[in-house]
């Protein structure tokens, strides 16, 4: 597909990677070297953001699944193993409902909540997103020196900021900034984006919630496994709603062992 950015590497079954809201298909880097010699890798960029433009009407569940049917095929594909992050986890869980994958892990996925858990993440996403957007490149570049400053531009979404080196953490910022598709997400994502379930019992689910996630609680157990009753249930010690970076050799294993038997 032409107006989706893509990254592919590797040998293996194939591996459909889905980044969170305002962030980019770089989100999975820290993983990628762990993945690539057991996976065909591909880690995307959704429409209005990273390196992919915007596009109408391109918002939404019913869209992203169209969207992703089509690079499925266009990428000779079929039913591929998937696993995403935030919106890129609701994604996952999404597409494993309508059974366009073989698999699915979901790293603290986005569509879980109550009304007033949902009211919270956006509000914290958006005072990301001014944020970004309001502070000067320089600024950015000079917090992102020390770990201090890492921590008060990415503490609310990396359970260990001072891992991340300075440039990873000013492209970060630069992208949430510039994302055209910010808005649009959420507006989709004030107006629903909740997953009921029930994923299809014939493919293989893995929710990992992080430890540390302050942008989304992590649901009941029981509420869990109404949604994805055949579903591996994890924590991720020690990491932030965006694990990758946290924690790759944890994250990694998550994603090859939930695709492991799904054949």
């Amino acid at each position: 597909m032409d107006d989706v950015v893509y990254t592919r590497a590797g040998t293996g079954a194939p591996l459909v990677l889905i980044h969170g809201v305002g962030h980019r298909r770089q989100a999975w880097d820290p993983v990628l070297p762990l993945l690539t010699p057991h996976r065909d890798v591909i880690a995307v960029d959704l429409p209005g953001f990273g390196e992919s433009p915007h596009r109408e009407g391109a918002y939404g569940v019913g869209p992203a699944l169209e969207l992703f049917a089509k690079l499925f095929l266009d990428l000779g594909i079929e039913r591929p193993h998937v696993a995403g992050n935030s919106l890129g986890g609701l994604l996952s869980l999404e597409l494993a409902k309508a059974g366009l994958v073989r698999s699915a892990t979901a790293l603290s996925p986005a569509g879980l909540w109550t009304p007033l858990q949902r009211h919270y993440a956006l509000t914290v996403l958006r005072t990301l997103r001014t944020l970004a957007r309001h502070t000067p490149e320089r600024s950015v570049r000079r917090l992102a020196m020390k770990g201090a400053g890492r921590a008060a531009l990415t503490g609310m979404i990396y359970g260990k900021p001072e891992r991340l080196a300075p440039q990873v953490i000013v492209d970060d910022v630069r992208a949430l900034a510039g994302a055209e598709g910010f808005a649009p997400t959420l507006a989709q994502a004030k107006g629903g984006f909740r997953f009921t379930g029930p994923v299809r019992a014939d493919v293989p689910v893995t929710i990992a919630w992080a430890e540390y996630d302050r942008v989304l609680a992590r649901p009941k157990a029981s509420a869990l496994e109404e949604i994805a009753p055949h579903a591996r249930l994890l924590t991720l010690p020690g990491c932030g709603h965006v694990p990758m970076g946290d924690a790759p050799g944890v994250v990694a294993r998550v994603l090859l062992d939930g695709s492991e038997n799904a054949g």
